[in-house]
């Protein structure tokens, strides 16, 4: 559902804007777009990446909820499943009045998306999978995992020169990631989280 607005925002005053609702709101081409309700396979996926996370990194750097500014013809957000900041876009995202990760700030470690309903909603698989992945790699975020419960893969995006290279893991194979190489896990501990 689009809201109609006077004009397109731009990221500044998208930070500003307050309805008086408690709408959640992203930004798509300038214009703001209600968000829809997440899965609660989606939830159930992120909330345990964020526990095995945890073993390895603290609190303070992972996020669900946050918003981060990408490239587009005009302003967009995305809000990814999980990130994984660095301390560096930590401490600039500390205090601000919206967490929202603008241009100005370093990039997250990592982004990590749940494909919702990929075989019945195609246009949310391609945003996953085409969208982001563009997008992403236009923010210079070196690491992209996309999480299909459908095709029963994860796939680890990773960013080299300005371009994502991917790798594909299934079943029992453990995930290799570049930028957290201590995590020991499966595609099958992951996907069975959401079931």
């Amino acid at each position: 559902m689009t809201i109609a607005t006077p004009k397109r925002l731009t990221i500044e005053e998208y930070l500003g804007y307050d309805d008086g609702t408690d709408t959640p709101y992203m930004l798509r081409d300038g214009v703001l777009v209600t968000m829809g309700a997440e899965s609660d396979r989606n939830v159930s996926v992120a909330m345990f990446l964020i526990s095995i996370f945890l073993q390895v990194l603290p609190y303070s750097l992972l996020r669900r909820g946050t918003e981060i500014a990408v490239p587009g013809t005009n302003a967009e957000t995305r809000y990814p499943d999980l990130m994984v900041l660095t301390e560096e876009c930590r401490s600039a995202l500390a205090g601000a009045k919206r967490s929202l990760i603008t241009f100005e700030m370093p990039a997250p470690a990592l982004v990590v998306e749940v494909v919702s309903n990929s075989e019945q909603d195609k246009a949310s698989r391609d945003r996953d999978y085409e969208d982001k992945r563009t997008e992403y790699a236009g923010r210079g975020i070196p690491e992209y995992w996309i999480v299909d419960p459908v095709k029963q893969v994860v796939l680890v995006l990773t960013l080299v020169d300005d371009a994502y290279e991917a790798v594909e893991f299934m079943g029992e194979q453990a995930i290799v990631s570049q930028t957290f190489s201590e995590l020991t896990l499966t595609t099958t501990q992951i996907l069975a989280a959401g079931e």
